[in-house]
């Protein structure tokens, strides 16, 4: 009983304060043991009263604590079994638990924990329907809180009280949704309403939660046969949880829900398109297949929404069948049509259908921008793959397919446009055969007309195009020309200035230099180039960039040099022509620039070989550049002028280096080549010239080489000619053409046209074959101070009309001043090779990105 007293000592308190502590612990751990003693019991009396009828009747007194034999043979046979509530009642409990908590957010008027536990509740609710029907507990708790909801609002009408925040916020967004939510569970909730016991009692009440059952726990984790049948209780589920059930009568209104969440934040574009390839196919009437084909066709879009993603391949092929699906479906049904500006069909419960009135059901939508941005997405998916690689061809031969569906879409609109009716506007119609002709314009014939015979083997054989009958099919330069026709007598703007270069680049691309040349200077686009978007100025560039290689292909090296002079002259080929991005040295490009200037890349299998157009630049450079320096040289008097500073500076830095090795690239070969020819080795700058093995990518390159032998066999004997003339008195023709192995004719012709040119002071002695000069007259102080005073002069014009052309960044007047200078130089020169004394030649502008005629009309007027 010492522990009862308080003793002096500690050791006695700290003994009694233990004793206490242990007592105390004993006491609430058999508190614990009997509580869950009394809970098992009572689960047990539970699974008891829950078991079969076969069970055996319950056992009173102290036999009920006697092992039974069968429960043990039971338990030996199957250690580890236990007894669990199955899946489907434990989702009863929790629903029945949620909707107790909504009744009781009712009674405090708890509308903010009223909204959280109804968006919970409809999403239990989905496992448990069966058969598209809901529990009746479900139905009783939507339909009273519909019920509480009108009465709130009611009364907030005739008493305004205001709520709180969190209230107010939970009360709009139940009456947000529940009235969309009882829609679907209308005809139920009708009935609860009108008798609610005879609905809660009546035979049709869903299956009971099914019973706690004994599941034994195997040893291995083997699939048994009934498996699958668990599932047969789920459906599908949108992201609120509820069920999506796929009938043709509901098509309508997942499609109008889709098309509603499209752009939002958080849109599982992914599932949209699930449950519109499910809705494909339970979809039984045109109308439907169609409504179903355009929303599935732009979701599958909007998978590559973003600027630097392209869309997935598998998706675009899928689109791609799709849309082809759509052409031959509105094929199959003349009487549906897909336009833009039709009205929008407002009731989802119901199809249209043909009126007495009416022809066509119309169906809003454009077929022509579905094809466009399917054009587009296979442009961006090959700008992001690595064209050195098996990846991208291919991807390229996606491109059949594509131009397929362009051909499909165009006999489409001819057909509908045909019924004035419909009002099918024509700038749908040039938009399509300006896509169709975008992929043919910069294709060799051969590969064009394949292209076209592959595509309309997908044609029936009893429809046939207008504008472009079968029988065109066959001709690629006349297709082009059909397709260039229409749109120049049809369009205008833009498209109509595309059109144009397009059949000026294919006219290039197969060597008709003339025709090509002609139609650019007609068109004058070069007067107003700078006021088209950007695509439009790069097929400019790539057109004129064209017309300079069929000019060299056809032997014009005046030509070419002049019509290449502003892109190559430049030393931005790669940007102007859309073939790389080359960032400036000391500027900063802002991320939404460099994404802008990735957009506009050409795919690799539409680029120019930058290489060649290099090659060809510089090659043309050196057979007119070579020549005017031997003239300078000879004559100090002459004015001192520049065809190519690019070329200038590329010979002066190769002149400048101390050691030259053999020729490793291109320009190594042409400035080995540049020397020779000046030192008068004509034969060694001809070799130099044809090892380029770039030569190898034109076509015909053995012709191309011969005519390239021939005329440094020219340039060489104008070189010559200007070099050593001061030191000859008469020179015989015939000398000369064994020199340079030309024929007597063509070195006669020759030195008379560098006569009649008034770039060699000599005379042509017919009768004996020879060439005759004459000493030149020695200068005065004042005619020498006249001519400085002229360069000057000349000189401070130029850099004044530079300075305005900066300030006014290449407007109107930049056009005209160089057209003007164009034409100087035409008339100066006749023909490209005109004395400095004879007009004033002023000097040429280093290239830039404005273009003009001037280079291409100084070839005419010559």
């Amino acid at each position: 009983m010492s522990r009862f007293f308080r003793g002096g000592d500690d050791s006695s308190s700290e003994s009694s304060s233990d004793e206490e502590e242990l007592y105390s612990t004993s006491e609430e751990e058999e508190a614990e043991n009997k509580e869950e003693q009394e809970s098992s019991e009572d689960e047990n009396d539970e699974d008891e009263s829950s078991d079969d009828d076969d069970a055996g009747p319950k056992k009173t007194g102290l036999s009920r604590f006697l092992v039974d034999q069968d429960s043990s043979e039971e338990e030996s046979e199957a250690e580890g079994a236990t007894k669990v509530k199955s899946a489907k009642h434990k989702r009863f409990d929790e629903l029945e638990a949620t909707i107790t908590i909504i009744q009781n957010g009712q009674k405090i008027n708890d509308w903010g924990s009223i909204a959280n536990e109804f968006d919970k509740l409809n999403r239990q609710v989905v496992k448990l329907q069966d058969g598209g029907k809901a529990p009746k507990a479900y139905i009783k708790c939507i339909a009273e809180l519909e019920d509480f909801m009108n009465e709130t609002l009611a009364k907030q009408k005739v008493t305004p009280k205001k709520l709180n925040a969190t209230n107010a916020r939970g009360l709009n967004a139940v009456k947000q949704r529940i009235k969309k939510n009882n829609k679907d569970y209308q005809p139920q909730i009708d009935a609860f309403r009108k008798d609610s016991d005879d609905f809660m009692e009546s035979d049709e009440e869903e299956a009971p939660p099914p019973k706690a059952t004994k599941v034994k726990f195997q040893d291995t984790f083997a699939p048994e046969e009934g498996a699958e049948d668990e599932d047969k209780g789920f459906a599908r589920v949108d992201k609120r949880g509820k069920a999506i059930p796929f009938s043709p009568e509901s098509i309508q209104k997942h499609l109008r829900s889709i098309v509603e969440s499209r752009g939002r934040k958080n849109t599982d574009r992914g599932e949209q398109i699930k449950i519109m390839e499910e809705l494909n196919k339970v979809a039984e009437t045109p109308y439907l297949k169609i409504r179903v084909l355009q929303t599935l066709v732009s979701a599958r879009f909007d998978l590559g929404s973003g600027t630097t993603t392209s869309m997935p391949l598998e998706h675009w092929k899928a689109a791609e069948k799709e849309l082809a699906a759509l052409l031959a479906l509105l094929e199959a049904n003349k009487d549906h049509v897909v336009i833009e500006g039709a009205e929008e069909w407002e009731d989802d419960d119901k199809t249209p259908v043909l009126g007495p009135d009416d022809k066509y059901i119309k169906v809003p939508g454009s077929v022509v921008s579905y094809i466009e941005r399917l054009d587009d997405e296979l442009t961006r998916s090959l700008q992001s793959i690595d064209p050195h690689t098996s990846e991208y061809i291919e991807r390229l031969t996606d491109e059949a397919s594509l131009y397929n569906i362009i051909l499909q879409g165009l006999l489409y609109y001819e057909t509908i446009r045909k019924d004035a009716s419909l009002e099918i506007p024509q700038e749908s119609l040039n938009r399509i055969i300006q896509r169709r002709l975008d992929h043919v314009y910069f294709k060799p014939a051969q590969v064009v007309n394949i292209l076209e015979e592959n595509s309309w083997k997908q044609v029936s054989t009893g429809v046939d195009s207008a504008i472009t009958p079968r029988s065109v099919s066959g001709d690629a330069g006349q297709l082009i020309h059909t397709l260039c026709n229409y749109l120049f007598n049809n369009s205008e703007g833009i498209i109509r200035a595309r059109a144009m270069l397009c059949q000026i680049y294919y006219l290039a691309l197969h060597d008709e230099y003339y025709k090509s040349r002609d139609m650019m200077l007609t068109s004058h686009l070069q007067e107003n180039i700078a006021s088209f978007d950007v695509a439009t100025q790069i097929l400019y560039n790539r057109t004129l960039v064209q017309v300079g290689l069929c000019a060299f292909r056809r032997g014009l090296v005046y030509d070419a040099q002049n019509t290449l002079q502003d892109i190559c002259g430049s030393g931005r080929q790669k940007e102007l022509l859309a073939q790389g991005v080359m960032m400036q040295r000391y500027s900063q490009v802002t991320p939404e620039q460099e994404r802008l200037e990735k957009q506009r890349q050409l795919p690799f299998h539409m680029h120019i070989n930058l290489e060649l157009l290099e090659c060809v630049y510089l090659t043309c450079s050196m057979l007119l550049e070579i020549p005017l320096l031997a003239q300078i040289g000879s004559s100090p008097d002459i004015k001192k002028r520049v065809i190519s500073k690019t070329y200038r500076r590329m010979l002066e830095y190769h002149e400048r280096q101390i050691f030259t090795g053999p020729p490793e690239n291109t320009r190594d070969h042409v400035m080995q080549a540049s020397k020779a020819l000046a030192a008068g080795e004509w034969k060694k700058a001809t070799h130099f010239i044809h090892d380029i093995k770039i030569w190898e990518l034109m076509p015909s390159a053995d012709e191309i080489k011969a005519m390239l032998a021939k005329q440094i066999q020219e340039e060489g004997l104008r070189t010559y000619l200007f070099t050593y003339a001061p030191f000859y008195d008469t020179l015989a023709i015939e000398t000369l053409s064994t020199m340079f192995e030309l024929d007597s004719t063509k070195v006669s012709a020759v030195v008379s046209k560098m006569i009649s040119h008034e770039e060699l002071a000599a005379a042509l002695d017919q009768v004996t074959k020879t060439v005759i000069f004459r000493k030149g007259v020695e200068l005065s102080r004042l005619q020498s101070l006249a001519l400085a005073l002229s360069d000057k002069a000349s000189a401070l014009i130029e850099t004044n009309e530079r300075t305005l052309e900066v300030r006014t960044q290449g407007s109107a007047n930049a056009f005209s001043r160089k057209d003007g200078r164009g034409g100087q130089r035409g008339g100066g020169q006749r023909g490209g090779r005109g004395g400095a004394r004879a007009g004033g030649n002023t000097q040429r502008q280093a290239g830039g990105t404005q273009f003009t005629g001037g280079a291409l009309g100084a070839a005419v007027r010559g």
